[in-house]
């Protein structure tokens, strides 16, 4: 173990996302076979919005090229996950929203996903997990 707290802190961020790529990439599947992983958190983002999106806030958030939203949501859209609406504020540009289909399948998976973190969990006193959300907010914050 490093003697360098932030040092250690780096280490396990790295195997932390390396891993949740691994589960990107199996949540993916599970919602479609097809599924391109990168995919993952745009549609993760349509279901916590609940409604339609902006292209515009998507790529602020993403933080992809416009290009790679495009190619990204013409995909989803092939698979019938995702739909593109008209804005009816701007006719020029398009929102972005999941299908019924799209909901229940993303619906499901993350059912599941939580069922399985509970599973993790279980022998985690809550306050534990609290402070790690907590802890999390606030080193995602400070990264703004």
């Amino acid at each position: 173990m490093s003697t360098d707290p932030v040092g250690e802190l780096e280490a396990q961020l790295v195997d932390l996302w390396r891993r949740g790529r691994i589960q990107s990439r199996e949540r993916a599947r599970a919602i479609h076979p097809k599924l391109d992983p990168a995919c993952y958190p745009l549609l993760a983002i349509l279901t916590r919005d609940n409604d339609a999106v902006p292209m515009s806030a998507l790529l602020a958030e993403l933080g992809v090229e416009k290009s790679t939203l495009t190619r990204q949501i013409d995909a989803v859209v092939r698979l019938g996950l995702v739909e593109r609406l008209p804005d009816p504020q701007d006719a020029r540009a398009r929102l972005v929203a999941l299908t019924d289909a799209g909901r229940d399948q993303l619906s499901e998976q993350r059912a599941a996903a939580i069922a399985d973190w509970h599973e993790r969990l279980s022998r985690w006193d809550p306050a534990d997990v609290r402070q790690l959300t907590t802890l999390l907010r606030r080193l995602a914050d400070s990264t703004n």
